[in-house]
């Protein structure tokens, strides 16, 4: 292993670790709440299984999630789609809590980036973009990368992680025509 790649590792455990506190702290709770307030906050409505993939979760843990949220006055269920689904959204306190874990996110982040120059912190953009591109393996797992993004900041129409998943899943779409 290089230097690099050891500088590196010990950044991303040191940022995942102030991330986790931050964020933890906002949700008041632990796990995947976090993150489920952040995707619910900026896609209101999404339905058990579209919010399961992001979080990373089993249907049957989202749905002991989104009960525990409902429990604690910060989402509820409605009518799906189709008679046999729900939707998820937050309530007032919900949206609050999901404000506070994107406002909690990124004072992490603008605090690490501190000490960089502006044309450092362009540099480091693109190399970002590049490093994240070259790791995304198709939508879901970029909707799994990004489960704690906010949106905003990086439209989708923009963000590297999601094109990149986009882009793996129709390369992988075309290796298994060809192979046909």
């Amino acid at each position: 292993m290089d230097r690099t790649a050891n500088l590196l590792g010990a950044l991303a455990l040191l940022l995942s670790d102030q991330l986790g506190t931050a964020t933890h702290a906002a949700a008041r709770r632990g796990g995947a709440a976090a993150a489920a307030l952040a995707v619910l906050g900026q896609e209101p409505g999404l339905g058990i299984e579209a919010l399961r993939g992001p979080l990373g979760l089993t249907h049957s843990a989202t749905v002991r999630l989104v009960d525990t949220l409902e429990a604690e006055g910060c989402a509820q269920r409605g009518r799906g789609a189709d008679g046999r689904s729900v939707s998820v959204t937050l309530t007032a306190a919900g949206r609050a809590r999901a404000e506070a874990v994107l406002e909690e996110r990124a004072d992490v982040l603008d605090r690490a980036l501190a000490a960089l120059t502006d044309a450092e912190r362009a540099t480091l953009t693109e190399l970002l973009e590049r490093l994240l591109a070259g790791l995304v393996t198709g939508v879901a797992h970029a909707d799994r990368v990004c489960r704690l993004c906010d949106y905003a900041t990086c439209p989708e129409a923009d963000c590297p992680v999601g094109l990149a998943g986009t882009a793996a899943e129709t390369a992988a779409e075309t290796v298994t025509k060809v192979a046909r």
